[in-house]
């Protein structure tokens, strides 16, 4: 198993905001975290790389126990996260961006080079010289993947890779996920779009009010709409 997440409950001061989520995610797996807006899947992504500092439970990398790592050792180890905001550094080029998120190979991990991303990215070819502030949002969310790659990830969480994107731009970010399903990384995706998920996701889970009450094929999930609306429609 790439990933496991144990009764995770996480807080926001005296906030309880996750309450025993449990998920898994096998090797080269994509798998969809659904849900509403403040139901908690940003939370859970934050929780598992460690930015949330109040949080019990067990977390599982690759079958080794993380859940009181800091941050950067958990990256190192080769878990990716690509955070809804982005915060690609806008002053710094497409190249430079790149090189700041260059880790060392790994043997249980496809290895990115740039030549690789670019092939994934055509237009970030066409941009390695512009500054990541100058670039459209759809731009800057290839790029925030990119440099996540140059890391060389087993496992990488994406928050919210559709929202506010072009259907173009959608288009292409289906492509590219299902190329980084083909090299052998481990995906999980939080979205609300859940048409988006179908495209890419081979299972599912739902988050509401931080707590899973879905989990299962894509195609199960279909077969429920029962649970589609009350759990997804807006």
């Amino acid at each position: 198993m790439k990933l496991s997440v144990e009764a995770l409950n996480s807080y926001y001061g005296p906030a309880h905001i996750l309450f025993d989520v449990a998920l898994e995610v096998g090797d080269g797996e994509v798998v969809a975290l659904l849900g509403r807006n403040g139901a908690g899947k940003s939370t859970t992504f934050r929780s598992i790389v460690g930015l949330v500092g109040q949080r019990t439970g067990r977390i599982l990398f690759e079958g080794r126990d993380v859940s009181d790592q800091p941050t950067h050792a958990i990256v190192s180890r080769g878990l990716g996260y690509v955070p809804e905001e982005r915060r690609i550094f806008t002053d710094l080029t497409v190249d430079e961006n790149l090189e700041v998120g260059r880790q060392p190979v790994r043997p249980n991990a496809p290895h990115w080079t740039r030549e690789k991303l670019f092939s994934l990215f055509p237009n970030l070819a066409e941009l390695r010289a512009r500054a990541g502030g100058r670039m459209s949002g759809g731009e800057q969310q290839m790029l925030t993947i990119a440099r996540t790659l140059m890391g060389n990830p087993s496992l990488v969480l994406l928050d919210e890779p559709s929202e506010g994107l072009a259907p173009k731009i959608v288009e292409q970010m289906v492509g590219a996920i299902l190329t980084m399903k083909r090299e052998g990384v481990s995906i999980v995706v939080s979205e609300q779009n859940l048409h988006f998920a179908r495209l890419i996701c081979d299972r599912a889970y739902i988050i509401e009010r931080g707590r899973i009450c879905f989990s299962g094929a894509m195609s199960e999930l279909d077969a429920r709409p029962d649970i589609r609306d009350a759990h997804l429609a807006l």
